[in-house]
């Protein structure tokens, strides 16, 4: 996993509420897979063909990620409206990295990423 899970504990309790009632962050709406309960998610989502493709900084095991899975999809806040996301699945970086615009900055080799999510906009 790149990041301790510590650290996305962390986040979840101190920086995500603060990241959330700030605005700027794109902010992911799922639901949990076992409570129900909708939860909100700040996160980097990059706009690509037809949908839009997700870091998994903490890995793919990360709660949010398997919520979204298991719900087939969630809803996204970006730019001041609602898109519904479906067919959530997991893809390489390969895959990732031909699929995002030249000008998004791939994450540091550092952090050992090799997970993403790519989701597809609803068509309605």
């Amino acid at each position: 996993m790149p990041m301790p899970r510590w650290w996305g504990h962390v986040n979840k309790k101190v920086f995500n509420p603060r990241a959330i009632a700030g605005g700027r962050w794109p902010v992911l709406i799922h639901v949990g897979r076992t409570s129900g309960v909708a939860y909100r998610t700040p996160l980097d989502a990059h706009p690509v063909a037809g949908g839009y493709l997700f870091v998994l900084v903490y890995g793919s095991r990360s709660d949010w990620v398997q919520n979204v899975l298991a719900a087939r999809g969630a809803r996204l806040r970006v730019d001041g409206r609602e898109v519904e996301l479906t067919a959530p699945r997991l893809i390489g970086k390969d895959e990732a990295f031909l699929a995002l615009p030249d000008e998004v900055l791939r994450p540091p080799k550092l952090l050992r990423i090799t997970e993403f999510l790519h989701m597809d906009l609803l068509a309605g």
